[in-house]
């Protein structure tokens, strides 16, 4: 598109210029489907994948924003969206899963969005246009299910008996492909009971033939197979049919009767029954007979007949189902075999339901004899003898029983009682002939009389019995017997024995042969006792004496006395006497020696020290037995332990297992009373003199010694310190060896090696290697002492010695500075004296006062941009703190900085410690001149914006990734208007590696919406220029002075016209200004075009200050044929948004009229307001002394631009 723009300077030269716009395409067109909707018909089986149809969908627009794409945004029902997919470029739609008729939905709605490529068109983010289209998707069904049957399981009931035709049960069949919806026929496929039942084609099935329910056993159910068939093939080209079993239950109906059965493998009917039975028996008589009634239900009611039914009775009386019947005797005692041996009974059963159903059983009952009697014996007691010692098998008597039963006759069997008895007698077991079993056994010395019993059992084994007592006579068969076996007395020696042998004769006592005379047999010490031939009692003829024994017998004398009875022959015994003739305490324990010396070393814990005995003449162990103890001398030291010898006791002295014995201690010799003495407490003693001998068994101990300091970086060529240790034995040499040595470094111990331990205890310094406190302040040094002469024991010490040397620091390190990648910037117009513009910091190794460190500004040079350096002399001062370990200094001005040096200061600070030494670095201090200064306008007040700087700072170190550092903030004064229009901030830019931003830098920066936003709502208006420095130029100058006195010259001239043209024409303004003002409103003030930027407006006195008549159309160069779109557009821009002012400032017009005011006041009389709008607008009442009354005006057509 071809414009011409010409460019005018109000005069009559213009400048055309041709300009060519071209119109760029936008994105103001969405696309537009071609068709309003899009219906489709697709068969179930359509294969996954096939393309099932196109949409398309046309965009004027041209470029990217012409470009449609497509997509599913929606699919109803939402679980078919899986089923459908697009392609995006080519708006083909495809089938991407399985549809079905059946189990899925049978249509789809699919929403279909197309959208374009988008673009911008007058917005600041690019647009994008869609459109939608509906396809709707009909499933068709197709015949490839088979039918399905309705209502499954089926089962159906029928009487029996019922008549042919009746109908039983129906089933119902569909087709599951329900847009086919084809005929189903049915049929009977198989039956568990054939020709029953038929079905017809609409599924009713019904009774074939006659129903007879007893016939099909125990099932009361018939089973159908039906089958429902498709009248029209499938699409594999079958037809399709499924298969269902139909339950039909026959149910039962009363039209049998009860019948009785034998059963075994199998059951039969039976009327006759017969069984055997014992005389006299009980309970239940098992026949074999069950009652059975063929139909299902049935009731039926059994009971007994006859001539004995009176005898039995009939179990069960009722029953409703199988049952096996039992009869069960009710008068046993009728059962008798003797008296009859045969009953019959009938049984009969009635169906309750219909008693004419009825059936009866007759039942024969044979009695069986049985062994009801038991044997029995004519007396109740035998008494029998029998000489003892008699010969075996001698008879002592025939005894038998009697059994009334015929079938014992004969047959009854004897035995005795009990089985023990049977040793001595026994019995013929057919005949009942009782006789001698063992001779020898047979002894009435022992046993005189025997009980037994005498049983007899009859063929099933009753039994019955009868007493035998059987005595038994004496003969002269036994010899006399001793009491006891042996004697056994204990006499203490001179004491007098008296003992009585007893013994017994066995034999009859009315008898001679069971009198029994006593007599001792010859021995060696028979003739020392006598015994008395009648009593039996024994006694010494004579005092006993221990010691006049054999000492061998130990005290024991042996006699046998004889004790013979007087029958014919006679017959004798004898036993052992055993006399022990006690020992009496008349003997004290003796010595072998009158004292005793040992000798024993010290510190073996049980050593053996010695053995003393001694002798007690007694015979026994409890008089001659002695017990050695230490009675006196021992301290507690020893021990003493008695053992016996051959001839005498022995007792060994030992050391207490527990003690060591020392020679260093007072006792060194032990005097110990040793005391024998025998259990009755009779006693001897002696001396025992024990001499300990020195062992060198003491381990050395260390002595303590104190902290040694040495101080670092010195060499000592003598002893640092010396271990100190002290032995108790008499006999030892000690020498040290070295067991750790630990430096404290860094609060941490670590192994080193700074001294030397020598075996003497001594310690030196290691020359090899340098003390150096601020690497370990504290060495530890553990060492062992060792005695060489160590014979028992450890040779070391218990506990290592320790010494302690502490490294003494002296000054000899220099401070440190810690490097810092931090870059150091000042802003030159922001520093004043006091200013901190950097920051070092330092440590010293050394401790203590050494440590402290004093930072000092040393030089200052200023290296310019063209690398020019010059010495500034002491610029910056330091400023020494102190955190924790570390020092700072902080870098201040001592004065304000330059603002137009370019480049940067290097500033030299040492550190120096209390020890003099120190260390220097120097930092370079990178300057921002004032060309990097950015003038912002705010539209708030100053107030304001001080309220907000943080937020403002925030927002333009966000805009920038820079600090941003405020120099000043003043108020912008509008020299047009004459008053506040906003606040000017004053601000430099700057990143930490030194650089900062230009005007053009910041604003390009901040005119990005994001940030734009946030400070145009914080006040942001315009962007100021810092003056720019050029390189001077002479002859420059020299045309900037005479430009500037021209522009003095004419200032003057200007100012002279103004002064006189007020003087005459004030009043004149004034009286013109109040006649305008009566005459202006607000409707018709602003009607024309206004002059922009300016107070003027194209009615005629509508300025009331100046009151000039402006031709807007020369001025503006606005003919009259301009259009109101050029007016309009003029007057917007006294509205911009843009141009937002706050209210006007109406002090200095009010300032201007108080100096006319004190104008008038030198040449008149009394001042008075003569100008009222001047009044009216400084809102200020008539001077004191005033005549005149205060005027108020108001008039709305007045705005600040008026002013």
């Amino acid at each position: 598109m071809p414009l011409v723009v010409v460019v005018s300077d109000g005069s009559s030269s213009s400048r055309p210029r041709d300009i060519t716009v071209i119109l760029g395409d936008t994105n103001d067109n969405k696309p537009i489907f071609q068709e309003a909707s899009y219906d489709f018909g697709f068969e179930e089986n359509t294969p996954v994948g096939t393309s099932l149809f196109r949409v398309n969908a046309v965009d004027a627009d041209s470029s990217t924003a012409g470009v449609v794409r497509y997509s599913i945004d929606e699919v109803t029902p939402s679980s078919g969206f899986s089923l459908f997919s697009i392609m995006d470029t080519t708006g083909v739609v495809t089938l991407a899963g399985s549809l079905n008729f059946t189990e899925l939905s049978t249509f789809y709605r699919l929403k279909i969005n197309a959208s374009d490529g988008g673009g911008k068109c007058y917005f600041d983010e690019p647009k994008y246009f869609s459109s939608v289209a509906f396809s709707f998707i009909t499933v068709v069904d197709i015949p490839d299910l088979d039918p399905s049957f309705l209502g499954v399981p089926y089962v159906g009931r029928v009487e029996e008996n019922s008549p042919v035709g009746k109908s039983v049960f129906k089933v119902t069949a569909v087709d599951q492909d329900t847009g086919v919806n084809d005929k189903i026929i049915f049929s009977i496929e198989d039956s568990t009971v054939d020709g029953l039942f038929a079905i017809s084609d609409n599924g009713v099935i019904s009774v074939l033939s006659q129903i007879d329910r007893e016939e099909f056993g125990d099932s009361d159910t018939v089973t159908l197979t039906v089958k429902a068939r498709e009248s029209k093939q499938n699409i594999h080209g079958v037809y399709a049919s499924i298969t269902t079993d139909v339950l039909i239950n026959i149910i039962d109906v009363n039209d049998n009767k009860p019948e009785f059965y034998r059963c075994g493998f199998s059951c039969v009917k039976e009327s006759h029954f017969t069984e055997d039975v014992s005389e006299n028996s009980l309970g239940s008589i098992p026949i074999n007979m069950t009652v059975r009634d063929l139909d299902k239900i049935s009731k039926t009611k059994l009971t007994l007949g006859g001539a004995d039914k009176d005898v039995f009775a009939v179990e069960p009386q009722f029953t409703t189902l199988d049952s096996i019947v039992q009869l069960v005797v009710r008068q046993p005692q009728k059962l008798d075999f003797e008296k009859t041996q045969q009953m019959v009974v009938e049984v009969i059963a009635t169906d309750q339901d219909e008693t004419s159903f009825q059936s009866t059983a007759t039942v024969t009952i044979n009695i069986k004899d049985v062994n009801d009697n038991s044997p029995t014996f004519a007396k109740v007691t035998y008494k029998l003898d029998v000489t003892e010692h008699s010969d075996v098998g001698t008879e002592l008597a025939r005894i038998v029983a009697e059994d009334p039963d015929t079938m014992d006759q004969g047959n009854i069997t004897y035995s005795l009682l009990p089985e023990s008895i049977r040793l001595y007698f026994d019995v013929d077991k057919y005949e009942g002939k009782v006789y001698v079993k063992n001779k020898t056994l047979l002894d009435r010395e022992i046993r005189s009389l025997y009980s037994a019993t005498l049983e007899a059992r009859d063929t099933e084994g009753k039994p019955g019995t009868t007493v035998l007592e059987i005595t038994l006579t004496d003969i002269n068969d036994q010899p006399p017997v001793m009491n006891r076996d042996s004697y056994l007395e204990f006499v203490k020696e001179g004491k007098q024995l008296e003992l009585k042998i007893e013994a017994t004769d066995s034999d009859d006592p009315d008898t001679e042969n069971s009198q029994i005379v006593y007599g001792i047999e010859e021995s060696s010490y028979s003739d020392n006792f006598t015994i008395d031939p009648n009593t039996g009692v024994l006694r010494n003829s004579g005092e006993l004496d221990r010691e006049a024994l054999d000492q061998a017998l130990e005290g024991r004398i042996e006699l046998n006395v004889i004790a013979t009875d007087k029958g014919t022959p006679p017959l004798s015994a004898s036993v052992t006497v055993i006399i022990n003739v006690e020992d009496v305490n008349d003997n004290s324990p003796q010595f072998a020696a009158p004292s005793y010396e040992f000798f024993v070393k010290e510190g073996e814990k049980g050593a053996f020290v010695g053995s003393v005995t001694a002798e007690d003449l007694d015979q026994t162990t409890d008089f001659n037995r002695i017990s050695f103890s230490i009675i006196d001398g021992s301290f507690g030291s020893f021990i003493m332990r008695t053992f016996a010898m051959e001839r005498g006791y022995r007792g060994n002295i030992t050391v207490d297992p527990d003690i060591e014995l020392d020679y260093e201690s007072e006792h060194k010799q032990f005097k110990l009373g040793v005391e024998a003495v025998d259990l009755e407490r009779k006693t001897a003693e002696v001396m025992v003199v024990v001499n300990v001998v020195d062992v060198n068994d003491e381990r050395p101990e260390f002595t303590a010694i104190k902290p040694v300091t040495v101080k670092e970086n010195t060499t000592i060529s003598g002893v640092v310190g010396r271990f100190l240790a002290h032995d108790k034995d008499t006999n030892h040499h000690l020498f040290y060896e070295l067991e750790s040595m630990k430096c404290r470094c860094n609060s941490s111990l670590t192994t080193c090696s700074y001294f030397i331990l020598l075996p003497t205890g001594e310690v030196t310094q290691n020359h090899e290697l340098k003390v150096d406190y601020e690497q370990c302040d504290q060495v530890l040094i553990e060492a062992q002492v060792i005695d060489e002469y160590t014979e028992k024991g450890e040779n070391n010490s218990a506990t290592t010695g320790q010494m302690v040397i502490n490294i003494e620091d002296i000054n000899d390190n220099v401070p440190e500075f810690i490097f810092s990648d931090s870059v150091n910037v000042v802003v030159s117009e922001s520093t004043s004296k006091g200013t901190s513009v950097a920051g070092v910091t330092a440590t010293d190794q050394d401790s203590g006062i050494n440590r402290q460190i004093e930072f000092k500004v040393a030089l200052v040079h200023f290296v310019d941009s063209n690398n020019q350096t010059q010495n500034m002399g002491l610029l910056f001062e330091a400023v020494t703190t102190q955190q924790k370990d570390v020092y700072v200094g902080i870098i201040q001005t001592t004065d304000g900085l330059d603002v137009k040096l370019k480049g940067k200061y290097l500033v030299t600070v040492n550190a120096t410690d209390t020890g003099g030494l120190f260390t220097s670095t120097v930092l370079e201090i990178f300057t921002v001149d004032e060309t990097y200064k950015v003038e912002l306008e705010f539209i708030p007040s100053k107030t304001e914006v001080e309220r907000k700087l943080n937020e403002i700072t925030r927002a333009l170190t966000a805009a920038t990734k820079a600090a941003v550092r405020v120099t000043s903030l003043r108020e912008d004064t509008d020299e047009s208007s004459r008053a506040s229009s906003g606040t000017i901030m004053v601000a430099y830019f700057v990143y930490s590696n030194g650089t900062a931003l230009t005007a053009d830098d910041v604003e390009r920066m901040i005119s990005d919406p994001a940030h734009y936003i946030v400070l145009k709502e914080l006040g942001l208006k315009n962007i100021g220029t810092a003056p720019v420095i050029e390189a001077s130029n002479p002859f420059e100058y020299v045309l900037l002075g005479l430009l500037g006195g021209l522009i003095v010259v004419l200032a003057i001239l200007t100012t002279s016209l103004l002064c006189t043209r007020r003087n005459y024409r004030r009043k004149l303004k004034a009286a013109k200004a109040m006649n305008s003002a009566s005459m202006v409103n607000s409707d018709n003030q602003k009607s024309g075009p206004v002059v922009p930027g300016t107070n003027k407006y194209t009615m005629e006195g509508a300025n009331p200050v100046l009151n000039l008549n402006i031709d807007t159309t020369l001025v503006l160069d606005l003919d009259e044929e301009s259009s109101d779109v050029d007016k309009v557009s003029l007057n917007s821009l006294d509205c911009s948004d843009d141009m937002n002012f706050p209210e006007k400032d109406t002090k200095p017009i009010m300032n201007m009229i108080q100096e006319e005011e004190e104008e008038e006041e030198e040449g008149s009389g009394p001042p008075e307001y003569i100008e009222p709008l001047g009044a009216v607008l400084a809102q200020r009442g008539p001077k004191k002394g005033s005549e005149n009354p205060r005027h108020g005006y108001d008039n709305p057509a007045f705005s600040t631009t008026d002013l």
